[in-house]
Protein backbone atom coordinates (compact mmCIF):
# COMPACT_ATOMS: atom_id res chain seq x y z
CA UNK A 1 0.00 0.00 0.00
CA UNK A 2 2.82 2.37 0.87
CA UNK A 3 4.48 1.81 -2.54
CA UNK A 4 1.24 2.87 -4.21
CA UNK A 5 1.26 6.18 -2.30
CA UNK A 6 4.87 6.87 -3.22
CA UNK A 7 4.10 6.09 -6.87
CA UNK A 8 1.04 8.34 -6.82
CA UNK A 9 3.04 11.14 -5.20
CA UNK A 10 5.78 10.80 -7.81
CA UNK A 11 3.20 10.81 -10.60
CA UNK A 12 1.60 13.91 -9.13
CA UNK A 13 4.94 15.69 -8.88
CA UNK A 14 5.75 14.72 -12.47
CA UNK A 15 2.44 16.18 -13.70
CA UNK A 16 3.11 19.40 -11.76
CA UNK A 17 6.64 19.64 -13.16
CA UNK A 18 5.38 19.14 -16.71
CA UNK A 19 2.71 21.79 -16.22
CA UNK A 20 5.28 24.24 -14.85
CA UNK A 21 7.59 23.52 -17.79
CA UNK A 22 4.75 24.10 -20.26
CA UNK A 23 3.87 27.39 -18.53
CA UNK A 24 7.48 28.61 -18.70
CA UNK A 25 7.72 27.61 -22.38
CA UNK A 26 4.47 29.44 -23.16
CA UNK A 27 5.75 32.56 -21.41
CA UNK A 28 8.97 32.41 -23.41
CA UNK A 29 6.98 31.96 -26.63
CA UNK A 30 5.02 35.20 -26.05
CA UNK A 31 6.03 37.73 -28.65
CA UNK A 32 5.24 41.43 -28.28
CA UNK A 33 4.99 43.28 -31.59
CA UNK A 34 6.24 46.49 -29.96
CA UNK A 35 9.80 47.26 -28.93
CA UNK A 36 10.69 48.43 -25.43
CA UNK A 37 10.84 52.13 -26.42
CA UNK A 38 7.51 51.83 -28.27
CA UNK A 39 5.90 50.29 -25.18
CA UNK A 40 7.26 53.18 -23.10
CA UNK A 41 5.77 55.72 -25.54
CA UNK A 42 2.38 54.01 -25.29
CA UNK A 43 2.62 53.91 -21.50
CA UNK A 44 3.58 57.60 -21.34
CA UNK A 45 0.68 58.54 -23.62
CA UNK A 46 -1.80 56.65 -21.44
CA UNK A 47 -3.43 59.82 -20.16
CA UNK A 48 -3.67 61.40 -23.62
CA UNK A 49 -6.19 59.46 -25.73
CA UNK A 50 -5.45 61.22 -29.03
CA UNK A 51 -1.70 60.75 -28.68
CA UNK A 52 -2.10 57.09 -27.74
CA UNK A 53 -4.34 56.43 -30.76
CA UNK A 54 -1.88 58.29 -32.99
CA UNK A 55 1.01 56.17 -31.69
CA UNK A 56 -0.87 52.92 -32.28
CA UNK A 57 -1.79 54.14 -35.77
CA UNK A 58 1.87 54.91 -36.48
CA UNK A 59 2.92 51.47 -35.25
CA UNK A 60 0.26 49.77 -37.38
CA UNK A 61 1.42 51.81 -40.38
CA UNK A 62 5.04 50.74 -39.77
CA UNK A 63 4.02 47.10 -39.51
CA UNK A 64 1.98 47.43 -42.71
CA UNK A 65 5.11 48.75 -44.43
CA UNK A 66 7.01 45.70 -43.15
CA UNK A 67 4.34 43.35 -44.50
CA UNK A 68 4.29 45.08 -47.88
CA UNK A 69 8.09 45.06 -48.01
CA UNK A 70 8.18 41.33 -47.27
CA UNK A 71 5.59 40.66 -49.96
CA UNK A 72 7.94 42.13 -52.57
CA UNK A 73 10.76 39.73 -51.72
CA UNK A 74 11.38 36.54 -53.61
CA UNK A 75 9.19 33.82 -52.07
CA UNK A 76 11.03 31.43 -49.79
CA UNK A 77 10.28 29.47 -46.65
CA UNK A 78 12.22 32.03 -44.56
CA UNK A 79 10.34 34.96 -46.13
CA UNK A 80 7.00 33.23 -45.59
CA UNK A 81 7.80 32.58 -41.92
CA UNK A 82 8.75 36.25 -41.46
CA UNK A 83 5.54 37.24 -43.23
CA UNK A 84 3.53 34.98 -40.92
CA UNK A 85 5.06 36.62 -37.83
CA UNK A 86 4.66 40.12 -39.30
CA UNK A 87 0.98 39.47 -40.02
CA UNK A 88 0.43 38.11 -36.51
CA UNK A 89 2.10 41.23 -35.08
CA UNK A 90 -0.05 43.41 -37.31
CA UNK A 91 -3.25 41.66 -36.16
CA UNK A 92 -2.22 42.08 -32.54
CA UNK A 93 -1.60 45.81 -32.98
CA UNK A 94 -4.85 46.32 -34.89
CA UNK A 95 -6.76 44.54 -32.11
CA UNK A 96 -5.00 46.65 -29.47
CA UNK A 97 -5.83 49.84 -31.37
CA UNK A 98 -9.47 48.75 -31.54
CA UNK A 99 -9.51 48.03 -27.80
CA UNK A 100 -8.11 51.48 -27.08
CA UNK A 101 -10.77 53.06 -29.30
CA UNK A 102 -13.46 51.19 -27.36
CA UNK A 103 -12.03 52.30 -24.03
CA UNK A 104 -11.79 55.96 -25.00
CA UNK A 105 -15.19 55.91 -26.68
CA UNK A 106 -16.74 54.70 -23.40
CA UNK A 107 -15.07 57.67 -21.67
CA UNK A 108 -16.47 60.06 -24.32
CA UNK A 109 -12.95 61.21 -25.19
CA UNK A 110 -12.91 63.52 -28.21
CA UNK A 111 -11.00 61.43 -30.74
CA UNK A 112 -12.25 63.12 -33.89
CA UNK A 113 -8.81 64.29 -35.14
CA UNK A 114 -7.35 60.79 -34.70
CA UNK A 115 -10.45 59.16 -36.14
CA UNK A 116 -10.28 61.32 -39.27
CA UNK A 117 -6.76 60.04 -39.92
CA UNK A 118 -7.83 56.46 -39.18
CA UNK A 119 -10.88 56.77 -41.44
CA UNK A 120 -8.49 57.72 -44.25
CA UNK A 121 -5.73 55.19 -43.48
CA UNK A 122 -7.65 52.04 -42.54
CA UNK A 123 -9.24 51.43 -45.97
CA UNK A 124 -5.79 51.84 -47.56
CA UNK A 125 -4.32 49.28 -45.14
CA UNK A 126 -7.18 46.91 -45.90
CA UNK A 127 -6.58 47.27 -49.65
CA UNK A 128 -2.89 46.49 -49.13
CA UNK A 129 -3.76 43.34 -47.19
CA UNK A 130 -6.27 42.23 -49.81
CA UNK A 131 -3.65 42.71 -52.54
CA UNK A 132 -1.31 40.15 -50.94
CA UNK A 133 -1.20 36.66 -52.41
CA UNK A 134 -1.30 34.17 -49.57
CA UNK A 135 1.21 31.39 -49.20
CA UNK A 136 0.17 28.30 -47.24
CA UNK A 137 2.45 29.18 -44.32
CA UNK A 138 0.81 32.54 -43.63
CA UNK A 139 -2.67 32.12 -45.15
CA UNK A 140 -4.39 31.97 -41.74
CA UNK A 141 -2.43 34.96 -40.41
CA UNK A 142 -3.40 36.96 -43.50
CA UNK A 143 -7.08 36.09 -43.00
CA UNK A 144 -6.83 37.14 -39.32
CA UNK A 145 -5.10 40.43 -40.19
CA UNK A 146 -7.61 41.18 -42.95
CA UNK A 147 -10.56 40.46 -40.64
CA UNK A 148 -9.07 42.61 -37.89
CA UNK A 149 -8.49 45.43 -40.36
CA UNK A 150 -12.06 45.18 -41.70
CA UNK A 151 -13.30 45.52 -38.12
CA UNK A 152 -11.05 48.55 -37.57
CA UNK A 153 -12.28 50.19 -40.79
CA UNK A 154 -15.89 49.79 -39.63
CA UNK A 155 -15.15 50.79 -36.05
CA UNK A 156 -13.24 53.97 -36.90
CA UNK A 157 -15.83 55.12 -39.48
CA UNK A 158 -18.72 54.46 -37.10
CA UNK A 159 -16.99 56.16 -34.17
CA UNK A 160 -16.18 59.22 -36.27
CA UNK A 161 -19.82 59.49 -37.30
CA UNK A 162 -21.04 59.03 -33.72
CA UNK A 163 -18.51 61.47 -32.24
CA UNK A 164 -19.23 64.12 -34.86
CA UNK A 165 -22.92 63.93 -33.94
CA UNK A 166 -22.22 63.80 -30.18
CA UNK A 167 -19.88 66.80 -30.08
CA UNK A 168 -22.18 68.78 -32.35
CA UNK A 169 -24.76 68.60 -29.56
CA UNK A 170 -22.31 68.71 -26.61
CA UNK A 171 -20.13 71.63 -27.68
CA UNK A 172 -18.74 72.30 -24.20
CA UNK A 173 -17.23 68.82 -24.11
CA UNK A 174 -15.17 69.19 -27.29
CA UNK A 175 -11.53 68.33 -26.82
CA UNK A 176 -12.11 66.42 -23.58
CA UNK A 177 -10.11 63.35 -22.62
CA UNK A 178 -12.99 61.89 -20.62
CA UNK A 179 -16.57 62.80 -19.80
CA UNK A 180 -16.78 65.25 -16.93
CA UNK A 181 -20.31 65.85 -15.59
CA UNK A 182 -21.23 69.54 -15.79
Amino acid sequence: MRGWRVGAALAGMTVCALAATATVAAQRAHHDPLTGPEIEKIRDAGINPSLRIKLYSDFVREHMETVVGLSKRIPSVARDRKMDQALQDLSSLIDELGSNLDQYDDRKADLRPSLKVLAKDTPEWLAELKALSPAPIYRLSLVDATDAEKDLVDQSAEMLKEQTAYFKVHKKQRGQERYEPQ
